[in-house]
């Protein structure tokens, strides 16, 4: 394979993803590690979404299948990987990684993690320059980004295969798994040397909270081992249906196992919004990134506790209403605030357009500023 990017840069598409972590913290809360060892920032964070949003008269390209059918590994290995495909992307001249996808449709729709055509920064997103997809003959496609969501590290490309008729994979039903059945996945961890690799466990556990890239995902946990390059492939049941996205796993020098996939039915409609507009309509988003202002912090430097605005996105709602790099917001709607995460747990219960009150610290006095929210476009 031909492709223009080293497999070893395929970690960079994954930055922030994985680390090192004391094992009793773990325990503890695995989102808290994250936040804290990886210096990552909160930003608004998602809502619950269902596929009330998608408008319109369209058909979803992805429709969960009755097959009961159980299959044995090698049976299931046969079935799918037809569907499964390599990603290489690249970001700059001397950038870029690799993933997996999955083909969603016989018309060119591959699904993968939004991670892996779009790398992340404190200062946003950068949308990868070029993206080639390699499918299981060895036949390599030049893709168009169709549509990214990083809130769900969630993608969709398209490829044009002329005249060849490329095989979908087949879904199952995520909300009807049980902890400890069979779990497989395939994907192209470490690069395209090793395409195509196969590892299988169990369901370790359902609806895992965890927080990657300052968004909280309600994941499916796997042992099935996942690796960098694994990202945006299948995680598959005992009949070879794809019920997860591989898209992120924790790497310690006490604990093992810990691999996590995005369940296919909340997957179905933030697909079906790419696909249809690009994007998921109606998320109502402030534009800042922030820091929590704690306890011993506000002591230290006589603040008070909130959310310390340390970034304003151009053109967006926060820079619109006069928010500044500074500001330290401590209620929102009349409700205190002293972590990210109340505010966007406020702010969730809102829709772009709406007006939100904050109260913000500013030079000493507080002030009130009503912000008119903004519509979150992750458009390409």
């Amino acid at each position: 394979m031909n492709m223009f990017n080293n497999p070893q840069n395929s970690e960079s598409v994954k930055k922030n993803r994985f680390g090192v972590f004391p094992f009793a913290v773990i325990v503890v809360s695995i989102a808290v590690i994250l936040y804290v060892l990886i210096g990552m920032h909160n930003t608004d964070e998602i809502a619950e979404y269902t596929s009330e949003n998608v408008k319109g008269e369209y058909k979803s390209v992805i429709t969960f299948s009755s097959q009961a059918k159980e299959l044995s590994v090698p049976e299931i290995v046969k079935k799918v990987k037809p569907s499964v495909v390599g990603i290489s992307a690249r970001f700059t001249e001397t950038s870029g990684g690799t993933g997996t996808g999955i083909i969603i449709s016989e018309d060119g729709y591959v699904a993968t993690n939004a991670h892996v055509v779009r790398s992340h920064s404190d200062n946003g997103y950068t949308l990868a320059q070029q993206v080639i997809v390699v499918v299981s003959d060895d036949n390599e496609y030049t893709a168009e980004i169709v549509g990214t969501d990083p809130r769900t590290d969630l993608a969709v490309l398209k490829i044009n295969a002329g005249d060849k008729k490329l095989v979908s994979a087949e879904f199952g039903d995520s909300t009807k798994l049980s902890e400890g059945e069979l779990a497989v996945a395939i994907g192209n961890p470490l690069g395209f040397e090793l395409y195509g690799s196969v590892t299988c466990g169990i369901i370790s556990a359902l609806n895992r909270q965890i927080t990657i890239d300052e968004y909280e995902m309600t994941l499916i946990q796997t042992d099935a081992a996942i690796n960098p390059g694994n990202s945006g492939g299948p995680l598959l049941n005992s009949c070879g249906q794809v019920i997860g996205i591989n898209s992120s796993k924790i790497i310690s020098d006490y604990a093992e196992g810990l691999g996590f996939a995005i369940p296919i039915t909340s997957a179905k409609p933030i697909i079906d919004e790419l696909i249809q507009n690009g994007y998921v309509t109606g998320r109502a988003r402030i534009g800042i990134s922030g820091e929590d202002v704690g306890e011993s912090n506000a002591d230290y430097y006589g603040l008070p506790e909130g959310v310390y605005v340390r970034y304003i996105e151009k053109n967006s709602a926060a820079e619109a209403c006069g928010i500044e790099v500074g500001d330290i917001i401590v209620s929102a709607d009349g409700e205190n605030v002293r972590t990210m995460r109340e505010l966007n747990d406020i702010k969730e219960d809102f829709s772009s357009g709406d007006k939100l009150t904050l109260t913000i610290f500013r030079d000493g006095e507080k002030i009130e500023i009503t912000v008119t929210l903004g519509e979150e476009k992750f458009t390409n």
